[in-house]
């Protein structure tokens, strides 16, 4: 997963502490690991914060309140995007009032993307059953 400079790190350590009540909530089961996948909250990315982000399989959780409605919002959450696909990071955006209507659903919803990129990124590279880089196992009697 990537970082960001140090001015973002910043940001980010102060953004924790002022999650919205929704981000808060999501957090809340978030943490907890849901499916096995571990979550981070407010990740710095290049020049962004993340929201969430699942760095097992590349995915970036985006809470949208109202601030995220206008004309504006729209192009930098267009140009975040770029970014992150640039990245290999895929993007899922979730309504804020999604969250507060149904968290349950909201998180198993997480856990499906999750577990489908997962898969997805297993069958693309599958694990050799050989290292022949690593020259001849050790003879008898030698330490590994």
């Amino acid at each position: 997963m990537i970082n960001g400079p140090r001015e973002v790190v910043k940001r980010a350590r102060k953004l924790r502490s002022e999650m919205s009540l929704p981000e808060g909530l999501l957090w809340r089961e978030l943490r907890k690991r849901p499916g096995g996948f571990k979550f981070r909250r407010q990740h710095p990315a290049g020049v962004y914060v993340l929201d969430f982000c699942c760095a097992a399989v590349k995915l970036a959780v985006e809470v949208d309140g109202f601030a995220h409605n206008s004309i504006r919002a729209a192009k930098a959450d267009a140009a975040r995007s770029h970014f992150l696909r640039s990245q290999r990071i895929a993007t899922t955006r979730i309504p804020a009032k999604a969250v507060l209507e149904n968290l349950n659903a909201v998180v198993v919803r997480l856990v499906e993307i999750c577990d489908m990129r997962f898969r997805r990124c297993s069958e693309d590279s599958p694990v050799p059953l050989h290292h022949p880089a690593d020259g001849p196992p050790p003879r008898a009697g030698e330490e590994a």
